[in-house]
């Protein structure tokens, strides 16, 4: 293949990346358009009662954008082989590693909600539910429009730990489901300023995780926690106009 072909080729693919996120746009407004009432004014208020919120949904679509700039990549790439790779490696890290991510599986969420369900937090489980699998269909529709492959595609010297992730990796989704997870337990309990912290900093280290056992990069894992911090508070500010609990 000759430079003017693949030129060609890599224009091609930046410009069908944009058309991709114009259709996400334009496909987001017109569902807005058409959403009732009953729940758009929900989530109008707990926008307007948190307007950070939209601070935290442009530095994501920021994130989404800087995908087409190389300089953000190697950036990206040499903070991945850097926690993935440098230092020792023990078999009881790994595993720990390892045990630590799987707080991000759509399993955990689901077995969370089963024991608050039992507990008579059903508003909380219903939400964790619905939030879990509205959250899942817009990462897996974010996957198919970035098309970002997994850290090990382009680094074959990548440590894997467990099974090789499969699917594509912008954003994290498990990532992503814990800080949602985190989010909508410290609001719905409204714990304290440690008790947040220690959430929180447990969703980081699932965050972490995601990139030791080669399944992220760092931009993937930071737009998983934005998306997740997002879709946790507005999950638990409207689920309580929603929800008939």
């Amino acid at each position: 293949m000759g430079v003017s072909s693949v030129k060609s080729s890599a224009h091609f693919m930046v410009r069908s990346r944009y058309l991709r996120i114009i259709i996400l746009l334009s496909g987001i407004t017109v569902v807005l358009a058409i959403l009732p009432d009953t729940f758009l004014n929900p989530v109008t208020a707990a926008l307007r009662a948190q307007p950070w919120l939209l601070g935290l949904l442009f530095v994501f679509f920021i994130l989404a954008i800087s995908l087409l700039w190389s300089t953000g990549h190697v950036l990206d790439s040499n903070t991945f082989l850097l926690i993935n790779q440098r230092g020792d490696r023990p078999r009881w890290l790994d595993y720990f590693m390892w045990g630590i991510t799987q707080i991000g599986n759509g399993l955990t969420a689901l077995f969370l909600a089963i024991i608050f369900f039992l507990l008579r937090f059903r508003e909380l489980a219903m939400a964790i539910i619905l939030g879990m699998l509205s959250l899942l269909l817009v990462t897996e529709v974010l996957k198919s429009l970035t098309e970002r492959k997994r850290p090990f595609t382009h680094h074959l010297e990548a440590r894997i730990v467990g099974l090789k992730a499969r699917g594509l990796s912008f954003p994290s989704g498990h990532t992503a489901q814990t800080f949602f997870l985190m989010s909508l337990l410290v609001q719905f309990f409204s714990l304290s300023i440690l008790g947040s912290i220690l959430l929180y900093i447990l969703a980081a280290l699932v965050g972490l995780t995601r990139m030791y056992v080669g399944a992220h990069y760092p931009r993937d894992v930071l737009a998983g926690a934005i998306l997740g911090v997002v879709w946790g508070i507005l999950t638990g500010m409207i689920s309580i106009g929603l929800l008939p609990w």
